[in-house]
């Protein structure tokens, strides 16, 4: 079957540090390619950097020199650390498994950036 469950999202002053983790059960986590999405209310869902299988990655470019997108094939989980927070960054951000047969989902972790 397979689950994601993001955890790590909260409240966060401009400036601020975040870390999401993205756990992964009941599939191979270290064959699958892993991203970070995010969306607020009334828009698209926006990719925000992916890593592939083999440890290469990719940012929005809104996002690059603050994120770090990183794997732990070992624990089974993804990380996204995010440094210098902006307001623009609060969104709700999921993560996503993806093969070449099928996507996964996770249910989301709520991310708010705010004095």
């Amino acid at each position: 079957q397979g689950q994601l469950v993001e955890s790590g999202g909260g409240l966060v002053q401009p400036g601020g540090s975040l870390r999401l983790s993205c756990i992964a059960y009941e599939i191979s986590f270290s064959f699958w390619a892993m991203a970070w999405y995010r969306q607020v209310p009334g828009k698209q869902r926006e990719l925000v950097a992916d890593i592939t299988s083999d440890g290469n990655t990719n940012y929005v470019d809104s996002v690059k020199g603050r994120f770090t997108i990183s794997r732990d094939n070992a624990k089974k989980t993804l990380y996204l650390q995010m440094n210098s927070l902006k307001p623009e960054d609060t969104a709700a951000y999921y993560c996503k498994a993806s093969s070449s047969m099928r996507n996964i989902w996770g249910q989301g972790t709520q991310v708010t950036v705010s004095s």
